[in-house]
């Protein structure tokens, strides 16, 4: 669904059910920025619910991460209030009867790439939208 992430060499994924520790099964650079896109697995069918990311360039046009790269990003960024989401992703798991979590990592701002990925991020919710006219279900706005 979004060919422009094909361009990006360093990239990964992992799987997360509602038994793993999602800081042991992270696969995700703890030093570099990106997205990343997380798809439910249940029954038998996949959807995409959720689009994040990690780093921001600054007014400056340094480079700047809130968070320690991808892998924290994506453990212990607060989802669905201020819970981390190591903790948030699983409970919500467990509410929504998902199976597993399949999530893809792409690092968008390296040496070979400066593809801010708050921008990045945005443009892939609004191709989400602009396909099913809405965000993924994890994500509340662009």
């Amino acid at each position: 669904m979004f060919d422009i992430l094909n361009k990006y060499k360093d990239q990964g994924h992992f799987f997360l059910t509602p038994e793993n520790n999602l800081q042991s099964v992270s696969n995700a650079p703890t030093d570099k920025g990106g997205v990343f896109i997380i798809y439910a697995l249940k029954k038998g069918r996949v959807e995409m619910i959720y689009i994040g990311h990690s780093g921001k360039l600054e007014k400056d046009g340094s480079f700047s991460n809130k968070m320690e790269g991808l892998n924290d990003e994506i453990v212990n960024a607060n989802q669905f209030g201020k819970t981390p989401a190591h903790i948030a992703w699983k409970k919500q798991m467990i509410r929504e009867n998902i199976e597993a979590l399949n999530i893809y990592w792409y690092v968008t701002y390296d040496a070979e790439h400066k593809d801010c990925p708050d921008v990045l991020k945005k443009n892939l919710l609004r191709q989400h939208q602009d396909i099913f006219g809405t965000f993924p279900k994890w994500n509340k706005s662009v």
